[in-house]
C-alpha cells in the first residue's frame, strides 16, 4: 500500500462525491420502482463504486504483475470511460439544481405565487427529465467507449488524389502510401495487424513512408511484430520518421546511457526491417525521367511538452535545385510553427501524431473531435497557398484501446499534374 499518496487519496475523494451527486439523479428515475427494485439498484451501483475504488487503490500494484499489461489497459479504459459518463450526467444534474435553487429562490420571495413548485416535503422536487436525459446521453457515452474496442484494428483506406501546378511531368499519376503511429507496444492481436499491412500491399504503391510512434517507448515492443512490418515493399522502397514516443522520453530509465541504448536499438529495428529512416536529411525520388526531393526529420513539434529534436536547417540544403518537395514530419503543429513560414517551397507535408484523438465522427464537410481544441491540424488534409498538410490518423492506438468515429488510417496518395 506504499503507493497510495495523496494523489490518490484525492482521486478516490473525487469519485466518491462524483458517485454520490449521480445517484441523486439515479434516485430520481428510479422513484416510481418498487423497493426490491430499488434496493437492487442501489447495491449494483454501489457495487461498481466499491470495485473502481479497489482497482484505483491498486492499480500501481497490479501493473507490477507478468502479463497484466493488456488487461489493465482495457481496465483503466473502462474507470475512465466510467468516469467522463458520469462528469457528463452530472452536468445535466447540475442544471437541474440551478433551476431548483432559483425556484426555491422564488418561492421564498414571492410566497403565494412561488408555492405551488414545492412538493409535500417543501423542497424543489429534481426534474425526471433532466436526470433520465443526463444518465442517458452519459450511459451512451460509456457504451459507445465500449464499443470502440472493437475498432482498434478496423483499418481503413483514405484514397487522395493531391493536383500540383509544379509537380514535374515524370510523377503525373505517381502513387504512394502514408502510414503512422503503430505503437506496436498496444497491439496484442497479430493476426489483426497483419491484416493492416496486408491491405498496405494489395495497393502496390510505388512509395511507402511511415511518420513516426513505431513504439510507445520501448524499442522492444517490435520484437513480435517485425516479421509482419519486414513484409511491407515498394519499388523506390520505404522510408520512415521518428515520433515523439520513439525517444523513451516517458518512461523512467536506469541511466542515461540506457536511454540512449534504446533508441539505437530503435533505429537498428528500422533498418531491420528494411526502411530507410531519415534523420534531419533527405533523398531524391526519381521517376519517368524527372526528380523530385523527398525530406525526413526527427520529432519537431510547437507543443511545449513534446521534443523538437528535428533539424530543417540540415534536411533542406541542396533541395532548392528540385521543383518539389515532399517532407515527413511527425507533429503536425509543425506545418503553421516553422514550415509554412519559413520554407515556402515544401509542397507537401505528411504528419501523424494526433490519431484524431481516436474519438470523434466525421460527416462529408464536417468533422469533430476534442482533440481539435489543441491541434489546428488534427486530421486530413489542410490547404494554405500552394502548400499542403495531410494528417494520418494513425495506424495503431495508445491508451484508450480503441476507436469512435476517427478510424485507423491508411492513405494511398495519387499525386496529379495541375
Amino acid at each position: 500500500m506504499r503507493h497510495i499518496t495523496g494523489r490518490w487519496i484525492l482521486i478516490i475523494i473525487i469519485i466518491l462525491l462524483l458517485d454520490w451527486y449521480v445517484y441523486q439523479g439515479v434516485k430520481t428515475i428510479c422513484q416510481s420502482a418498487s423497493e426490491k427494485l430499488r434496493m437492487v439498484i442501489a447495491v449494483v451501483y454501489w457495487s461498481i463504486t466499491v470495485i473502481t475504488v479497489f482497482l484505483v487503490l491498486f492499480f500501481p500494484w497490479m501493473q507490477t504483475l507478468p502479463g497484466m499489461k493488456n488487461t489493465l489497459t482495457y481496465v483503466f479504459a473502462i474507470v475512465l470511460g466510467l468516469f467522463f459518463a458520469k462528469v457528463l450526467t452530472l452536468i445535466f444534474l447540475l442544471i437541474d439544481d440551478i433551476r431548483r435553487g432559483a425556484l426555491w429562490m422564488m418561492s421564498k420571495l414571492f410566497r403565494d405565487s412561488g408555492a405551488h413548485y414545492l412538493d409535500d416535503e417543501n423542497t424543489i422536487p429534481r426534474s425526471a427529465f433532466l436526470s433520465w436525459l443526463g444518465i442517458g446521453i452519459g450511459g451512451s457515452l460509456f457504451a459507445t467507449l465500449v464499443y470502440g474496442f472493437s475498432n482498434k484494428y478496423n483499418y481503413h483506406i483514405r484514397r487522395v488524389t493531391l493536383s500540383f501546378d509544379n509537380l514535374p511531368a515524370g510523377f503525373d499519376g505517381f502513387k504512394f502510401v502514408q502510414f503512422s503511429d503503430v505503437h506496436s507496444g498496444s497491439f496484442h492481436n497479430k493476426h489483426a495487424v497483419n491484416k493492416g499491412v496486408e491491405m498496405i500491399l494489395k495497393e502496390n504503391p510505388e512509395l511507402i513512408v511511415f511518420t513516426g510512434d513505431l513504439v510507445n517507448d520501448r524499442a522492444v515492443e517490435m520484437h513480435d511484430y517485425s516479421d509482419i512490418f519486414s513484409r511491407l515493399k515498394s519499388p523506390m522502397g520505404i522510408f520512415s520518421t521518428l515520433g515523439n514516443h520513439d525517444y523513451g522520453d516517458y518512461v523512467q530509465w536506469e541511466s542515461a546511457e540506457a536511454k540512449n541504448k534504446n533508441l539505437e536499438d530503435l533505429k537498428r529495428v528500422h533498418a531491420n526491417l528494411g526502411w530507410k529512416l531519415m534523420m534531419n536529411e533527405h533523398t531524391v525520388l526519381k521517376r519517368n525521367g524527372d526528380e523530385i526531393a523527398l525530406l525526413g526529420i526527427e520529432n519537431w513539434s510547437n507543443k511545449a511538452r513534446f521534443p523538437k529534436y528535428g533539424k530543417m536547417e540540415l534536411a533542406h540544403p541542396g533541395t532548392e535545385k528540385y521543383p518539389f518537395k515532399i517532407l515527413m514530419s511527425h507533429d503536425p503543429s509543425h506545418w503553421d510553427a516553422q514550415v509554412r513560414t519559413q520554407y515556402p517551397d515544401v509542397d507537401l507535408m505528411l504528419s501523424g501524431h494526433t490519431h484524431g484523438m481516436q474519438f470523434g465522427f466525421e460527416i462529408p464537410g464536417f468533422k469533430w473531435s476534442p482533440v481539435q481544441w489543441v491541434y489546428k491540424q488534427w486530421a486530413g488534409l489542410y490547404e494554405e497557398g500552394n502548400q499542403k498538410l495531410y494528417v494520418n490518423r494513425g495506424f495503431g492506438f495508445i491508451g484508450y484501446p480503441g476507436r469512435v468515429g476517427i478510424l485507423p488510417e491508411i492513405t494511398v496518395f495519387t499525386l496529379k499534374k495541375a
